[in-house]
């Protein structure tokens, strides 16, 4: 790290999100002038048909800690992967476009609240968490996926898919450059490759709202992960996750 690079990093995925974004980045904005601390915040455009690119340079303009980056190929895994490893901060969050967590709650994961963990994830279940305004057929969707990670990869996690989730640099600078997974399964795989390199992974409750816009599909996405956990065990088998050997 050094003096220039930020403290905190924070990473949006967007794909046709010129309407979320601009009430977003004026909430992120108005919550990190509030900091003692340095940020930057990524904003990955990923393949958009709409103007998506063009808010976030217009908001950058007074804002210069905004930065846009471009992924043209589709996929949530791929555009996260991307910005994860531009960002240059010493905590690094992933971070949902719509805020269905307040950005407040980004103070959960970082010292003083949280210290001593590697990759802080979001949770929506158990003790401490709360769920606002969330249908309860949208509810049994996301615990039958959650159930089918529990019984495939990662038995110790009640909520792996929110989208909320911070990591070390270290953790991130290792984890993001072995990631393969694109699409819903890029989740599962990084939770998957830390543990078994015996990071230390927390699961933070949060506050979350939900929001009608979700692009959660029952059917398609359990298949997509259910394919994608299949390779994501088979990749460890075969050692495509071991760290690159320097030269």
């Amino acid at each position: 790290m050094t003096a220039q690079d930020p403290y905190l990093s924070i990473v949006i995925p967007a794909h046709n999100e010129e309407r979320r974004l601009p009430p977003s980045l004026a909430k992120i904005d108005a919550f990190l002038r509030q900091q003692p601390y340095s940020a930057e915040v990524i904003v990955v455009e990923n393949g958009s048909a709409d103007r998506t690119s063009d808010v976030v340079r217009e908001f950058a303009k007074d804002h210069p800690y905004v930065k846009l980056l471009e992924v043209e190929t589709r996929g949530k895994g791929l555009a996260v992967k991307a910005g994860m490893l531009a960002a240059r901060g010493e905590y690094r969050f992933i971070c949902d476009t719509d805020l269905s967590m307040p950005i407040e709650e980004v103070t959960k994961f970082l010292p003083p609240q949280l210290e001593g963990y590697d990759v802080m994830i979001g949770t929506r279940e158990g003790p401490g968490a709360r769920r606002i305004g969330e249908p309860e057929h949208r509810h049994i969707m996301g615990r039958v996926l959650n159930g089918i990670v529990k019984l495939t990869a990662l038995p110790d996690f009640e909520d792996t898919q929110c989208g909320f989730k911070m990591f070390t640099r270290r953790a991130a600078e290792d984890l993001f450059a072995v990631q393969r997974m694109t699409g819903i399964g890029f989740d599962v795989e990084l939770l998957y490759v830390a543990k078994k390199r015996g990071y230390k992974i927390i699961p933070v409750p949060i506050t979350w709202y939900f929001d009608a816009d979700s692009r959660m599909k029952l059917f398609k996405d359990s298949l997509g992960i259910l394919r994608e956990i299949w390779e994501i065990r088979r990749n460890w088998r075969l050692g495509v996750y071991e760290p690159k050997k320097s030269k």
